[in-house]
This record gives C-alpha cells, structure tokens and sequence, in this order.
C-alpha cells in the first residue's frame, strides 16, 4: 500500500478515537470505552454499512499490513509497561493472603462458568479444526481476565487507591491476571506448536528456558545496567537502546516459540528492577506514542475483525450469554472473596465490581486467540462486545456498591504511570 493511503488511515482511526474517547471521558466513562467504541465503528458493524465503498476503500484487507505492523508494536510497549507496573505495585505482598482468596475465586467463577457453557458455544462458534478444550479453555481464560490498569485508573481517580479496599482489589486483580496469562499461554502453546503434545512439550521447553534466561541473565544485568547508568532512574539514550533490544527480543523470541509476542514484552517488563522512578521515566518516554498513537491503531484493527454475523439469529442469544456469564462469574467471585476474608457485603460487591473490569486487556487476549486460529470474527465480535459492556460498567457499579457519587473519570490527567492504562 501507499505511504499516503497508511497516513489517511492514521489520521482517520486518531481523529474517531480522540472524538469517541472524549465525548465517553465526559459521559463519566474512562476514555479507553469510547476509543474500544470508535473501533466498532470504524468496523463492519458502523462504517462497513453505513458506507460500504468508502470502508472498502480506505480499509481494504490489502492495505492493513502497515496497520497491524505497528499496532504490534504499540502492544509490545504497552505489555512492557503493564509488566514493570505489576512488578512496581506493593500491595500484593501486603495484603498476600485475602488478595490470594479474592483473586483465586475471581479466576474461579468465570473460568468454571466459561468451561460450562463452552458446550453450547462450541458448535457454531468455534473455527473448523479447533479441538474442544483449546477451545473451552480459552474462553475461561477470556472471561477470567481483569483489566488491571482500568481498575488502577478507577481507584485512583476515586482516591481510593491507598485505602484497605483500594489495596485488596489491585493486589487480587494482579493475581487474577497472573493465573489467566499463564493458563491464556497454555492454550496458545496447544494450538500454535503444530505438531500435538511433542510440540507443546518443546514449546514448554523453551517458555521454561526463556524465563530461566530472563530472570537469571538479563534481571541482573539490566539491575547492574540500571544501577551504574541510570542510578536516579532516568535512562540515557544508551540505556533506552539497550532496554528497548531486550524487550524487542524477548517479544521476537516468544513470538519463535508460537506465543504472541506480548508474552516476550510482559516478562522483560517484570524482570526489571522495581523502582517507581524508573517505571515513572519510562512510562513518561513510551506512554505517548504507545497510548496516545499506536493503541488507537489496535482499537480500529479489533474493530475491523468483527462481523454482522455475530448478531443475526442465534448469534444474539450467545451473546447475551457470553455478557451474562462474565459479569456474574466476575462479580460473584470477587464479592465472595472478599467477604469470606471480611469485608462488608458493600465493599465486597464494588471488589466484585472492579473485578468485572476488562478494558484493553480483554481486547488482547482476544488479539491473541483471534491470531492463533482459536476464534473466529464472531465470537471475536461477542468478546469485543462483552468487553466494552464490563468496562462501561465498573463505573456506575462501584457507585452503587461503594455509596460514592464521584465520577470516575479525571479530565485533567493522562500521564505518567498506571492510571490511565485500560
């Protein structure tokens, strides 16, 4: 494709985006709801029928290759962030055996819920070849996501981030998703080796070699790097070449492996030193160009990838399915939780409430499940659908539960740091 037709269609996704994003900014929502909505509209189910030639024209399937290239990217520097954020976050110990209940029964639910009803998914939504568990099993690691940045961008906003509740929910949400990543990075490694359980067990061989050789090479090397070079958390220009190649390799290698390349970029951000200086300097150098340009670009491809088929006929009832499954496996989940380690039922349903969350996470796992042959554009639809439902959510939720009338959103903070990720 052209040069210019790629710049047209740069400035068409950042234009509805920004647009989306605000007008939903001031509705009350975080602005991640109404980029993940510019998406849908930029898709088959808004433009692609409203104006067909010109969706055609502007978003051929031939001219998305520079698109996804760099939406790629803009994944891998957000998953990097996301990993040195979770690693950067202290709550988890603090609060380590009510997080571990709370997150254990928020995977719980929703995965038990999400292998149930995957019986009455399977037949007519699952693409040809794909077996029944690699199937079944990706969508309970879909419905058992949470959106970590979202929820930190909530309580934050609510100035709730440093209360007891606050603290429980975030450390339970850092659990939840370590246990959906893990099971997320089975399921792609079932399907992706190719070549049955030899595969898989070769595949398993070099995640385990790799996280051998970040966490016992690279953690102490870059800690040294990091330490000599940058002792104030400021990285030069050297420094920042050399974290970007670690991240770019450990992407590329997982991406060799049959993974997705966002697994590489999560465990290279993980293993950096946990320093609130550092993640705020690299969050402040990456977060514009990640967020801000390239995100917007995932958004629309998502958008691009659903069908009008997900809505005709029994395509409504599984995703009224879908919808309900994931908001009560989530909310029932976390509120059991986090009464059982005694908590008020109030905060106990906003905990469940938070839990619900899904946000851009979601929209990745499906990325990945979309890209590894184990969905098909209409449940990728459904997803998508599903995830801007919980998202938009949360908000009124935590209002209802937590007896608060704050509004969710801040209108004059984007940057740096955790709370703007979705």
């Amino acid at each position: 494709m052209s040069t210019t037709a790629l710049l047209l269609q740069l400035i068409v996704i950042l234009v509805t985006a920004r647009l989306c994003g605000w007008v939903l900014n001031h509705l009350g929502q975080p602005a991640v709801v109404g980029e993940m909505a510019a998406g849908m509209l930029l898709g088959p189910v808004g433009m692609g029928m409203l104006f067909p030639d010109l969706h055609r024209q502007l978003f051929s399937p031939a001219s998305l290759g520079g698109l996804s290239a760099l939406s790629t990217v803009g994944l891998v520097l957000f998953m990097f962030v996301v990993g040195l954020e979770l690693r950067a976050h202290q709550g988890i110990r603090a609060q380590l055996k009510a997080s571990g209940t709370v997150g254990t029964l928020s995977v719980i639910a929703p995965l038990a819920l999400g292998l149930g009803t995957s019986p009455v998914l399977y037949p007519s939504l699952a693409p040809a070849g794909v077996g029944f568990w690699p199937f079944a099993l990706f969508m309970a690691a879909a419905l058992s996501i949470t959106a970590f940045p979202v929820m930190a961008r909530i309580l934050k906003d609510r100035n709730m981030t440093q209360t007891p509740f606050g603290q429980l929910s975030l450390a339970s949400a850092a659990v939840v998703d370590v246990f959906a990543w893990i099971l997320l990075a089975f399921v792609v490694a079932m399907v992706g080796a190719g070549e049955g359980y030899a595969g898989l067990l070769k595949t398993g061989v070099g995640v385990v070699g790799l996280v051998a050789f970040v966490y016992l090479v690279l953690k102490p090397a870059f800690a040294w790097l990091l330490r000599t070079h940058a002792p104030d958390g400021e990285p030069t220009t050297a420094v920042m070449t050399s974290l970007m190649i670690g991240l770019l390799a450990c992407a590329m290698l997982t991406e060799w492996l049959h993974l997705h390349a966002v697994f590489g970029a999560f465990l290279f951000g993980t293993c950096l030193p946990r320093d609130d200086r550092l993640l705020g300097s690299l969050a402040k150098r990456i977060e514009p160009l990640s967020i801000v340009v390239l995100m917007p670009l995932f958004f629309a491809l998502a958008g691009l990838g659903t069908s009008t088929g997900a809505f005709r006929g029994a395509g409504m009832g599984a995703l009224c399915l879908i919808v309900v499954v994931a908001v009560v496996g989530k909310i029932a989940g976390g509120a059991v939780g986090a009464r059982l380690t005694g908590y008020g039922w109030r905060d106990s349903l906003a905990t469940g409430s938070l839990m619900n969350a899904r946000g851009l996470m979601e929209l990745i796992v499906m990325k990945v499940g979309l890209d590894a042959g184990l969905i098909g554009p209409e449940l990728f639809t459904m997803l998508l659908v599903m995830a801007l439902l919980t998202t938009a959510m949360t908000g009124p939720l935590m209002t209802l539960f937590a007896g608060r009338g704050a509004s969710v959103h801040s209108p004059t903070h984007r940057y740096p740091s955790i709370n703007r990720h979705s």
